[in-house]
């Protein structure tokens, strides 16, 4: 018996690196896979309304679909009317960069009496100008086709998820439970604990996107429609999405205001809406059910970071959820699932 258990364990180490080292090679295949069956997820509780409408299958999974593109329409009008503001605004802005920068540095060696040889070396033209844009046009396209590629693959497997050709709840007692009653237990409860998550996020990340644009707005921060959209994007990679957009969006504010009180309190005002929405709103609408120990997600975050990039650390905190509560249902893996859980 001990042979056996030594065994299964050593076949276990070995396994487990495999299983990363494809996901992380075939990530192409598996972030729309895993993406989609998020989204599918979300519009299940519609698809069921409308098959008690009597409306066919088939058209239901229409309008989901054409739900899903007039997002996706939306938000590239919103990336296109943020870039035109760029587009009109980048010389002036540069400028302001470069003279912040300038003083910034003679500062500096003022205090620690240096003396800048070559004042040249300062100009922030030398690394930001159009030149270096078109020089970078060809990996941006690249970037471009790879997103369309994900956006077409994405969109593809949840009609595949929503047409039950891949049935999660199927997948759940063939492959781990093997219990019909378990795996309808289970799917309803990841079902339900997924939706509230996405939802929440979704909602949370909306309302921290519209009051940083109207921070921006409000304090004569250029561009605010894009830091508007850049703080709802980046509010879905948790716990560092609020970091970043505060660092980012306060040294771009230094370049506009003047050190002054204006500045300190745009700060304080745009710190304030993270801290609002996300540590105190969102943890009050998420419940329980979704205590999740900070070095988990830390560690997630870094984990699944590192296997999918970008994707990686949006989908860290439902991939998380969903195998805690995966983990729930074993005596042998209940243990983990009371780690994972604050």
């Amino acid at each position: 018996m001990d042979k056996i258990r030594t065994t299964n364990y050593l076949l276990l180490i070995i396994v487990i690196p495999i299983v990363f080292y494809l996901l992380k090679i075939l990530s192409f295949i598996f972030i729309p896979l895993v993406f989609s069956m998020f989204i599918a997820l979300l519009f299940l509780p519609l698809m069921r309304f409308l098959k008690r409408r009597g409306v066919h299958k088939i058209i239901s999974i229409f309008i989901i679909i054409l739900i899903i593109f007039l997002g996706i329409k939306l938000g590239v009008e919103l990336v296109k009317l943020s870039s035109k503001q760029i587009a009109e605004n980048d010389s002036e802005f540069f400028l302001q960069a470069e003279s912040k920068i300038n003083d910034l540095v003679y500062e500096v060696e003022s205090i620690f009496g240096i003396k800048n040889a070559n004042p040249e070396n300062t100009k922030l033209s030398r690394f930001l100008n159009k030149e270096a844009v078109f020089k970078n046009f060809g990996s941006t396209l690249s970037f471009i086709s790879k997103t369309l590629t994900a956006v077409l693959m994405t969109v593809f497997f949840v009609v595949l998820w929503l047409a039950e050709s891949i049935n999660i709840e199927n997948v759940l007692n063939k492959t781990i439970l093997k219990k019909r009653h378990q795996s309808i237990r289970t799917f309803i409860k990841i079902e339900n604990d997924l939706i509230t998550f996405i939802k929440v996020k979704f909602l949370v990340s909306f309302l921290t996107g519209v009051f940083t644009g109207l921070a921006c707005y409000l304090f004569d921060v250029s561009f605010p429609i894009f830091w508007g959209l850049f703080a709802f994007l980046i509010n879905f990679v948790q716990m560092v999405g609020s970091f970043v957009t505060v660092i980012l969006l306060s040294i771009f504010a230094f370049v506009e205001l003047e050190p002054s009180s204006t500045l300190l309190f745009f700060i304080i005002a745009i710190s304030g809406t993270q801290v609002l929405y996300g540590s105190i709103l969102e943890p009050i609408f998420m419940g329980k059910s979704f205590s999740i120990n900070v070095i988990t997600v830390l560690v997630m975050l870094m984990f699944w970071g590192f296997i999918w990039g970008v994707a990686g650390l949006i989908m860290a905190i439902p991939i998380t959820v969903f195998l805690k509560i995966i983990f729930e249902q074993f005596n042998s893996t209940r243990g983990l699932a009371k780690i994972i859980s604050a």
